[in-house]
């Protein structure tokens, strides 16, 4: 069985046990000779979780928001809105925030809540460690990533989302985007640490979005990975010019990932996230929190 995860609460600097929603499913879907036979249905086809996002965009499923806002970690009064305002689950799920619920910080912010871990000096070539993996960043970026990735190192940080977390997207910092949004089509396994430790390669096989940004520090890229039970990847944003905080989109029902890729030394992470990645550590973080400064 798997042993419960942990992971650094950044404002105590205390490690703290991840509460999983749907524990029960997942450990059937992904401990069981059942289960695992079941994944071309269950992750090889939009079909599972396009049916689920119908569920949860009607009013039927009003009587599960209750569930997830009483989750440690939910922080459902941050909410825009009150709970009994919401016409259904995903209208709470994909929910903006009171003004100032997340104030920006300085230098380069986190773009979500969720909790992110480094990996620096990744070169495009050569397999990096990805939650028990070796992906390299050209099978992140899937097919015509030649020329997306050049030669070098790259640091990248991955902000892995919860339910519990506010599931809105946001642009680190002030930069435009030249290019459209990619999308690289995949399956739709679940990022919780259940999967990540029986399926760690789900983000270089997931669903992913692309977007190629330009930053006074250079050019980076906002890689957004979908997962089970994330019927839409919504891009929110318009035109190619953004502030810091600007939102640029959201994620339906479902844990998901927002991948930042950088060129290696560009920027210079926080202490703290450095010192608790090495230790093979994630870090609890929120939406427009320092995460770095240009160097």
């Amino acid at each position: 069985m798997t042993r419960p995860v942990e992971f650094v609460d950044r404002k105590t600097g205390e490690k703290v046990v991840e509460s999983v929603m749907g524990d029960g499913a997942l450990r059937f879907a992904y401990e069981t000779l059942l289960g695992r036979t079941l994944w071309p249905v269950l992750f090889g086809s939009k079909l599972p979780s396009a049916l689920m996002g119908r569920y949860y965009d009607s009013p039927r499923s009003r009587a599960k928001i209750a569930s997830l806002a009483s989750i440690p970690g939910c922080r459902a009064d941050e909410a825009e809105k009150p709970l009994d305002a919401y016409s259904c689950f995903n209208e709470f799920f994909t929910r903006r925030l009171k003004p100032g619920a997340r104030p920006l910080g300085d230098g380069v912010v986190s773009p979500g809540d969720g909790r992110l871990r480094l990996y620096l000096g990744a070169d495009a070539d050569t397999p990096f460690p990805l939650k028990g993996a070796t992906r390299n960043l050209r099978e992140v970026f899937g097919p015509g990533g030649a020329p997306d990735v050049p030669a070098g190192a790259y640091d990248v940080a991955v902000i892995r989302l919860a339910p519990v977390d506010y599931h809105r997207f946001h642009f680190p910092c002030a930069c435009t985007t030249p290019e459209p949004v990619r999308v690289i089509p995949g399956e739709y396994h679940s990022v919780n640490p259940i999967a990540l430790l029986k399926r760690p390669d789900v983000y270089a096989d997931n669903e992913r979005q692309i977007v190629a940004c330009d930053a006074d520090f250079g050019r980076f890229w906002m890689v957004d990975v979908g997962a089970f039970g994330v019927g839409t990847i919504a891009q929110t944003y318009a035109g190619t010019e953004h502030a810091k905080g600007d939102e640029k989109g959201y994620f339906k029902f479902g844990g998901s990932t927002v991948v930042l890729v950088v060129r290696a030394g560009a920027l210079a992470f926080d202490e703290d996230l450095v010192r608790n990645s090495a230790a093979g550590l994630e870090t609890r973080i929120l939406c427009g929190e320092r995460i770095a400064v240009p160097r």
